[in-house]
């Protein structure tokens, strides 16, 4: 019997290493899988505290294939999938955690759940700029705070996440304000949303823009001192979600208020196979948003390959990066 053909992947060897390019067996789908030739790869800030060994929440076993976010091209179904056929143009938040292979190989055996149809007129690096970042905005806004167009909302943070949550929260009718630099305020604007400068006082821009009573729903996207901002910020009975709800925080102010929280953790479909569906459902529904032109990419334009992985990855660390980078992965 003749052995798997081979396929190119960038590899992990060692937590803080560079990525070493090599050729491994191509997996082969299996029950409810499909396998995908990918041709695009995203990097998130996620992958680089993976790759350093500093994301206790998202460990990937070694020597690992890291990547989170993926587009490309179904090759083959394996048995019981028939959502999806060879041909078909996909893309999802599909591995990179919890030794599940990554998308930074020209292929992977992926759970059909976890792949939807993407945006006809997006290319694959901007299809792939999507999953992780629209599907936290969709559950944080959606799922756990339930959005209703006319709310007000704020989001704190304008980055890979805080981009979506505007973009989502515009599409379904509120009008949003965004905390962030004062460099990141021209795009916020294009986005649709109202720009505040970080370090305006918190008092100071609920009376401007939400009339002294506070926002609806606060998306919090940096932790820290913006998750305790955003409990001062919601109005008497609003929502603050957070996507990232690290640090010693007092929820006196939320209590106060009588305000409601609700943490998110899109890693945990992943993680634990529960809700895989789901994020194929949330997918299905951006790939529609999108191709009603209420969703746009934002991608950073510069190229890399598998060769230059952590020249992309040292993008990021530099703070250099203007929108999301995406690693050019062809078979």
């Amino acid at each position: 019997m003749n052995a798997n053909p081979s396929m190119q992947a960038a590899v992990l060897e060692q937590y803080g290493d560079t990525f070493r390019r090599t050729a491994i067996a191509r997996p082969s789908p299996g029950e409810g899988q499909v396998l995908v030739r990918i041709l695009a790869s995203a990097v998130n800030p996620l992958d680089l505290k993976i790759r350093t060994g500093k994301a206790e929440h998202a460990r990937h076993p070694l020597p690992a294939i890291l990547g989170i976010d993926m587009a490309g091209v179904v090759e083959s179904v394996g048995p019981g999938v028939s959502a999806f056929r060879a041909g078909d143009e996909v893309y999802g938040m599909t591995g990179g955690v919890g030794g599940v292979q990554g998308s930074l190989a020209e292929y992977a055996a992926v759970d059909a759940r976890l792949l939807a149809p993407k945006p006809s007129h997006f290319s694959m690096r901007e299809a792939a700029s999507l999953p992780l970042a629209f599907i936290t905005a969709w559950e944080g806004l959606v799922d756990r705070a339930q959005l209703k167009a006319g709310q007000r909302v704020l989001v704190q943070g304008a980055g890979g996440v805080g981009h979506a949550v505007i973009q989502l929260a515009r599409a379904f009718g509120a009008s949003v304000a965004a905390v962030d630099s004062a460099s990141k305020a021209a795009q916020i604007r294009a986005w649709g949303a109202t720009a505040i400068e970080r370090g305006t006082p918190v008092e100071d821009y609920v009376a401007e823009h939400a009339q002294g009573r506070g926002f609806d729903l606060v998306y919090d996207t940096v932790g820290g001192e913006g998750l305790d901002a955003s409990f001062r910020a919601v109005k008497r009975f609003g929502h603050v979600v957070s996507a990232l709800g690290w640090g010693t925080h007092a929820l006196a102010p939320l209590s106060f208020r009588p305000g409601t929280y609700s943490g998110v953790f899109t890693l945990l479909p992943l993680l634990t196979g529960e809700g895989r569906e789901h994020h194929g459902e949330i997918l299905r529904e951006i790939t529609r948003l999108a191709e009603a032109g209420q969703i746009a990419p934002f991608v950073d334009a510069r190229h890399f390959n598998l060769d230059a992985v952590a020249d992309a990855h040292a993008l990021i660390e530099r703070r250099e990066a203007r929108g999301k980078v995406v690693i050019d992965v062809a078979a």
